[in-house]
Order: C-alpha cells, then structure tokens, then sequence
C-alpha cells in the first residue's frame, strides 16, 4: 500500500514588501522622492516626511524591506503637482456649481478649462486610487511655489478637486488599501509623459504677494516689546482660525509678517516659530494638514520675511 506524503504548510513569512518596493523604486526612477506611508493607508510612517523622502535606491530598499509600506511622493522635491480629482461625496456644493450636475472632479476641471477657454489638462501621466479618483501629475513651473487647495474653501479651484503641491503628497501607483476587506490598488489609467502644469491653473494655485508694509513709529523699547508680543498673538491667532483649503497660505503669509520682525532683530525666530506652530497643530490631522507641512509653510514665511525686514522708526 502506497501512501501521499503529507505537504506541510511552510511556517516561513511570505516575503509580502516586495511589490511595494517595486512600486517606490518604480517612482524614484521617475525622478520622484518617495518615502513610506503606513501599510493599506495615506498617512506618513515617517516625521519630516518631505525632507526624508529620497530617490536613494538602497535607502529606499532599507525602507520597504522592513515592512509592506505604501509609497508617498512628495510633490514638491519632485517638481510636481497633482490633481486629486474625486467622486461627488459628502456636503453639496457651492451654489455657483450646484446646478452644473457634477459627478466626478473631473468635470470640474473640464469646466473649469471651458471657462478658461482651454483645453482639459487630461493628456498626462494619471493614476486611479482605488476609491475611483483620478490623480492627474503635472510638471511644476520652475522657481514657482504653488499651493495646495483642498476643494472650494478658500482659494481652492472648485469642489472635488485638491491640488497637490508643494508642501504636499501623493500615493503613488502600486499602492494598496483595504476596501470592505478586499486589497484595491492604486493603479496607472495613462501611463504617457507629463504634462507641464498650463499657464492658466498657474496664476490662481500661485500664492498673492504680500502688501508692502509702512514702517511702524515706535517711540521707545518697551513699546517695541509690546508691539512684538501684539504681532505674535495676532498671526498665532490667524493660523489658529485658518478654514479649510485656507491654512497653507494663512501660516506661510503670517510667518512671513513674523520674520520681517525676525529680520529687524526684535523677534527671535525659535519664538515664532513655537508660536505659529501651536497655532497650526489644532488643524493636525484635518484635510491631511500634518505638522510636517505646517513647519514647512512656517520655515519658508519666516524665510521671506527675514528678506524684507520691517522698518522700525523711533523718532516718533
């Protein structure tokens, strides 16, 4: 009597980080910083995700080989920005779109482009998540920091459309999330060259300059002590009370006012950064606002500022 050799299960791990480190190395070959988002999620598994994120190939092999994260690109280091275009979900919106029966962000950015008497920018290299949005990648203007929107609030472009730009990042394609149980992909739907961002999306995504200031007449030391400790509450409390698709623009125009005070010697700049940055954390984890992209918003304010120091007259 012949018997069936029994197959054992083997108890060794599958290695499971392999396809997602395919799918970074797979982006970092496109020239785009990458780092690590947790696995079947969009949020950063690493702090200073931005300034970490890299192109090194064995670094990017130490990263996933640890575990099966998925991909983040980050938008600025990488020269792009992205078009998040979504399926129509939660509140209504705005009434000058109400009645133009929306149903994806994709016919935003096609109105959007008629209006503009332009063409849909829809010829470039293009992702699908697996909740069905389109994520649309463009060339960056060179020397241009553009802004990230999220929707109609604000400054933003129109309902279910974010932008994605410095500051900001993407899930790349071979990432996976977990959809009533099932793993989905982020998949590439175009798979062509990018598109550079058209002239006509640059002008409304690039921040207004900021007003030139007159120089404040101060008469004497403890006065310039209280006009400083004003100025830091009132900027505090703007990034504080910054609406949603607003926040990016509030913290990098109220450090900017801060460091021209940094830049006239009578502000410390760990000081406002530590203001401006407890004022930013209540909007932590709301429409993806991190404290990563807050302290780069600040970081860059203060840096304009520091160029252009406020005159201070004390001959008044």
């Amino acid at each position: 009597m012949t018997t069936t050799p029994i197959r054992r299960r083997s108890t060794q791990r599958q290695p499971i980080t392999r396809p997602r480190l395919e799918a970074a190395l797979a982006a970092a070959r496109r020239g785009w910083p990458v780092f690590p988002l947790y696995p079947f999620s969009k949020r950063p598994a690493v702090k200073d995700w931005e300034n970490r994120a890299t192109r090194d190939e064995a670094e990017i092999a130490a990263w996933w080989e640890a575990a099966p994260y998925n991909v983040g690109v980050a938008c600025g280091p990488a020269g792009l920005v992205v078009f998040d275009l979504d399926t129509v979900h939660g509140a209504p919106p705005p009434e000058d779109w109400a009645d133009l029966d929306l149903t994806h962000g994709r016919d935003v950015l096609r109105i959007l482009a008629e209006r503009a008497g332009q063409p849909d920018p829809m010829d470039t290299y293009t992702v699908t998540s697996p909740g069905d949005s389109e994520h649309r990648y463009l060339e960056a203007p060179p020397g241009i920091e553009l802004r990230n929107t999220a929707g109609a609030a604000g400054r933003g472009l129109g309902p279910y459309l974010d932008v994605r730009a410095s500051g900001g990042y993407i899930v790349a394609a071979g990432s996976v999330r977990r959809i009533n149980g099932k793993p989905r992909y982020y998949r590439i739907s175009r798979d062509v060259p990018l598109a550079p961002l058209p002239q006509w999306l640059i002008t409304p995504l690039t921040p207004p300059p900021l007003p030139e200031r007159e120089p404040v007449r101060l008469s004497t030391g403890r006065r310039i002590g209280a006009y400083v400790q004003k100025a830091l509450d009132e900027e505090a409390d703007r990034v504080a009370h910054a609406g949603s698709g607003t926040r990016a623009d509030i913290t990098f125009k109220a450090a900017a006012k801060l460091g021209e005070l940094v830049g006239a010697e009578v502000l410390d700049e760990a000081v406002a950064v530590e203001a401006l940055l407890l004022a930013a954390r209540v909007h932590v984890g709301v429409d993806r606002w991190t404290e990563n992209e807050a302290l780069h918003h600040i970081g860059n304010g203060i840096a304009r500022g520091r160029n252009n120091p406020r005159v201070i007259d004390l001959s008044g």
